[in-house]
Order: structure tokens, then sequence, then C-alpha cells
């Protein structure tokens, strides 16, 4: 029975606390014993309460004390803090847990950047975050300077118990280590070749069984949930693809509107699928308040870890493909584990389970990948936790899909641009090739619209991680100074989050209009004038030793998708009305700038999606045309 990790938080700060309060005792006495002064009763209860909160200051003054001699000493700054009335950055907190509950994604942290600049320091409960929209910052963390920037011992406590040890919350004293890193990568490797990804008969299988449901359901009236859908589709596609075994989450129907007597179904409530996908959400929303309070997260969650309560269910969903897997393996008496520099190519109707086995056996490592990776089908985060090799692979289609048709349903006129090339190309009916998909550039650019423009409320840091991504320096650093003063010094093991969702909506990198959903900006001068001179304003798919193995995959899904739903129907049409009213945006919300005033909400947990799913009606086209 694990202890209450808040009492396992106060323990291993047990010196720290503990200290004040000695201090206080041992001075008392002294006063006493050396002096003859004794302190009165309540001046001893009075030093006794403030000598921890004062210690802690102290203890930071210290800290910045030293911080800034030893800029000083490189010719260096240190990032502006962001100033909070409230004493250990409490005030800020609140801000942000209210954001999170009620308010608009990124909204504080736009705030902020425009009063201090795209890199400043948010300091909460006294532990330094310094949080960054600057490309070449977010190069350094990357890649330039990847040695001296790890996800940290916070990180990982933070997600420990959602993705243990796996590739995906491997911390610095692993993933830094050459053989770790072969490790994870040579396992995942093989399933993302070329080979594999352009095999296209599950996503066929999965997309028309997606597709005719969804024909069905508008067929009897009623609008549909793509988002739902689009989720359905790629935790079938991904469990066939990686585990050879459908989970079959297509099977459990999809949800109706909430006004329909059958939107509560007790068959569709405890369906697995659909269990996995509550307990999915839940465990994600608790990460996502894990992400605000930082290292001091279980003092939230003090007598019981509360993510860990909502992966009973998930592991009951993964263990019996796992137990399978090990069994067949046991069957064929093969013990022989490979090494960490070994790569070695996937066997015909091998799945990835069959896989992981010829390299461990350790029922932990395998479950704790099994799981990262299962849950990289489940959901997207189009920037996420650390952006290893399938998370951003199979995890991007989700959102990707239902963004791109919500843009769609927006835009008709690109909607209109994008049938023409796909009927064109590929006609009305004949399947979708690899070399199709290379070809059709306007596909690609309405893919990469979403991830970039400020109009498709994406929140690309996925974990944030946990909404922003988050890595620790483990050494001091430098990070040149973007306005010609004196570069910003970087303090060993200091937070150092960044915002992808940011950085894509600046208009100096991307140009005045970059709040506006136009995929031209990858086709025509744009192209040229921002994206091709500095490739690292666009990170959907994260950069350097951890750039994301299955981006192609990802690509291939999501366009695959789309290829047959446009072959199918002509228009698509937002159902206003079947948005739960509860997960509307706020009345308040209403005409505000940019996409505040939208009529979709974003839910930014690990994960962004949208609060109540994405409702539309589609025109099925009856007689299509340009066959081919």
């Amino acid at each position: 029975m694990p202890l209450p990790p808040g009492l396992v938080y106060l323990a291993n700060r047990l010196p720290t606390l503990l200290l004040p309060l000695v201090s206080v005792y041992a001075i008392n006495r002294l006063l006493g014993s050396h002096l003859g002064i004794y302190l009165p009763t309540w001046a001893v209860i009075a030093s006794t309460i403030v000598a921890i909160p004062f210690g802690l200051l102290l203890k930071v003054s210290v800290t910045d004390f030293i911080n800034r001699r030893n800029a000083a000493a490189l010719g260096a700054v240190l990032p502006p803090r962001v100033k909070d009335k409230y004493p250990a950055g409490l005030g800020l907190l609140f801000e942000m847990i209210n954001n999170l509950k009620v308010g608009y994604a990124g909204e504080n942290f736009d705030k902020w950047a425009q009063k201090y600049g795209n890199t400043f320091n948010l300091r909460i409960l006294f532990e330094d975050r310094i949080f960054t929209a600057e490309p070449d910052y977010m190069k350094a963390i990357l890649a330039t300077q990847f040695d001296a920037f790890e996800k940290g011992p916070s990180f990982y406590q933070q997600l420990h118990s959602f993705l243990g040890t796996g590739v995906f919350n491997s911390d610095g004293k692993m993933w830094n280590i050459p053989a770790w890193r072969r490790f994870h990568r040579a396992m995942t490797r093989p399933f993302f070749s070329k080979d594999r990804i352009t095999h296209f008969d599950i996503f066929e299988r999965h997309a028309q069984d997606a597709i005719q449901q969804l024909k069905f359901r508008l067929k009897e009236g009623h609008p549909v949930d793509i988002q739902d859908l689009a989720s359905r589709f790629t935790m079938d596609s991904a469990t066939e693809f990686l585990f050879a075994k459908n989970v079959h989450s297509l099977g459990a129907g999809l949800p109706y509107p909430h006004y329909s007597p059958l939107a509560r179904s007790a068959a569709s409530e405890t369906h697995p699928a659909n269990i996995f996908s509550k307990a999915f959400d839940e465990a994600q929303r608790h990460l996502a308040f894990r992400a605000r309070y930082g290292a001091a997260w279980p003092l939230r969650e003090f007598w019981k870890d509360k993510v860990s309560e909502k992966m009973v269910p998930i592991f009951e969903f993964i263990t019996p493909i796992l137990t399978e897997a090990v069994s067949r393996n046991k069957a064929l008496s093969n013990d022989e584990k490979l090494g960490a520099n070994v790569d070695r190519e996937v066997q015909d109707g091998e799945s990835l389970i069959d896989h992981l086995i010829k390299y461990t056996d350790d029922p932990i490592v395998l479950r704790d990948e099994t799981l990262n990776i299962l849950l990289a089908g489940r959901d997207t985060v189009r920037y996420s936790l650390s952006a290893g090799p399938p998370l951003t692979t199979i995890v991007q289609t989700t959102n990707s899909i239902s963004y791109a048709i919500y843009m769609l349903a927006k835009h008709p006129d690109v909607l209109g641009r994008l049938r023409n090339e796909v009927l064109s190309k590929i006609g009305s009916s004949r399947r979708p090739t690899y070399d199709d998909m290379k070809g059709m550039k306007y596909l690609r650019a309405v893919i990469n619209g979403p991830l970039t423009s400020g109009e498709d409320h994406r929140w690309q840091e996925s974990l944030a991680t946990t909404d922003i991504p988050d890595r620790t320096s483990n050494k001091a650093t430098l990070w040149p100074s973007k306005i010609g003063g004196k570069p910003f010094y970087i303090p060993a093991h200091t937070k150092t989050p960044y915002s992808v969702f940011l950085m894509h909506r600046r208009t100096d990198l991307w140009g005045p209009d970059a709040n506006k959903f136009d995929p031209g900006r990858f086709l025509d001068e744009r192209l040229r004038k921002y994206l091709t001179p500095n490739p690292f304003i666009f990170l959907p798919f994260n950069a350097g030793p951890r750039i994301c193995l299955g981006q192609q995959f990802a690509y291939h899904e999501t366009s695959f998708f789309l290829i047959r739903l446009l072959q199918t129907f002509s228009g698509i049409s937002l159902a206003h009305e079947a948005q739960p009213p509860e997960l509307l945006p706020p009345a308040s919300w209403a005409g505000a700038p940019g996409t505040k005033g939208d009529s979709l909400r974003p839910k930014t947990y690990l994960t962004m999606s949208m609060h109540g799913g994405c409702w539309v009606r589609m025109e099925e086209d009856v007689e299509p045309n340009a066959a081919t």
C-alpha cells in the first residue's frame, strides 16, 4: 500500500521544514542560558509560527542573490519575474487554476508575455519556472543545448502514476544516457518505417466503419460529434496497428446529442472502450492541476493519488493485451533478449508487444511502454509529453482530424478547394495511396493550418506539459538576448516550460495574419518569408533527439481519413444546438477578439480537445464526380 503523496512530500522536505524550528529553539535556549533573557510564551509561539515561511523566504533570497551574482559574472541577466501581490506566488497559482477551470486557454500566459516579453520567470510556491515562447530558446532546449535540459524529477513525479517509466516519462538520467535512448528508439523505430506506415489496409477498414456509422447517424436526422468519431477511429486503428488486436471502440456506437432521449445508454456507458476514455479524461484533468501546482502537487492530493485511482480501469484495459502476448512468447520458448544497440526488422503479422518482448520481459517496462503507446492512440497532443516517438505519432490524429473538420466547416472556400484536389487526384471512390498523398500539397497545408493558426484553438504543448512542455536545466546555461542586450542566465535545476501555442500566434514570426486559418501560408510567398529561414517557428512534432519518429504516420492517418470523408461528403456545417449548453463558452466571451469569441470552448488538460465535442452535419454527395 503506497504512502499518501502528501506525507511523502513533507517527509522529503523534513530537513528544510525542521531547520527554522530548530533554529528558533536553539536561539531561545542560548538567550536563556548565556544572557539570562527568557522570551515570553507568546513570543516563542509567534517566532515558531513565522519560522518556516521566513526560512523559505530567506532561502529564496539567498538563491536570488547567488543567481544574480553568477549571471553578472557572465555578463548576463535573469529573465524578468512576473509580479504577484500575494506571497509565495499564490496569486499566480490561483489565477492559473481559475484559468484552467473557467478561462480561455493560454490567455494568462499571453497577458504576461505582452507585459514582460516572450521570456519571463513565473515563480509559484517558491519554485521558478522560466517560461518562453521564443523559437531560438526552444531550439536550445530541444536541440543545440539538449544535454543541458531534462524533464527532471518534478516532471517525472507528476506523471509517474500515469506513464510510469515509459519512453515519454524518462528523465534525464535515463534519456540522456545514449544506451537508454537507443533502447527506446530500437523498440519503437521499426513500427514507423515507411514500409509499415504506408500499409493502409488498417486505415481503410476503420475509416469505412467510421464513415458508415456517420452516414447512418446523419440519416437518422441527428448531428455527429466528429471529435468522438475521430477518437474511436484512431483508437481502433492504433490498437490493430500496434497490438494486432482491435479493441472495437467504434463498436460501442456513436453518442447522440444531449437533447435526444437516446443520449444516455447503459450499454454504451459500460462498454470497455468508453470506460477507458472516461478514466483517461479524468486522469488528464488531475494531471492538469498537478502541472499548475508544480512540485507541490502532492499537497492537493494529500491522502491519495487521484491519478492512480483513475488508472485502474486503464490498466484493466491493457493487461489482457500484455498477458496474451507474454503467454504467446513463452509458448515459443524464445528467452534470448536483444541489446539496446540492436535494431531488428518487424516480422509480418508481428505486433508491437511481440516486438517489445524480444528486448525485455520486465513486466513493468512492458506495461509502461505499452501504456505510453496505447494512450497515444487514444488522444492527441499535438506537441506532447516529451514528444517521444509514438505519442505524437498516433496521438496527433484525433485532434488533427477534429480541428481540421471544424475549420473546414467554418471555411467552405477551403473545403471546396480541398475537395476538388481530392476528386481530381484520386476520384470519388479509389483508395488513396502513399504517392497520392505525397503529391497533395493543399491537403498537407490544410492539416498544417490548424497546427499553426490561433484560430484553431490548439494548445500545442501538451504536456504543460501538462499544457506547456516542461524541461529542467541540469546545469547553468545562457540564452542569447533577443533584443540586442545581455543574454539570459538560466540557473541550474530551473524549470523551463515553453509554449508552441503562443509562438504559433506571434505576428512578428508568422505575419499580421498569424491568427487566421489560411492553408495558403504553407504554399505562397509567406512560406519563403517566414518559415523557410526560421524552421523552428513551426514545431508540431518537436525537434532534436526527441523529434517524433512517427510524424509521417500521423500525417498519413489524418490524410487518409480526410480523403475518404471528402470523397463521401460535399458539405460540412456546425450543429451548434448539439453542443451541451453547460460546456459552451460563457456569454461574456461573445464578441471577444480572436478565437475567444468563437462558438466552441477548448479544454486543456494533459492534451487539448473541445469541451462537449465538435458536433457537425454533413451533406452526402449522392452523385460524386471526377471518378477515376
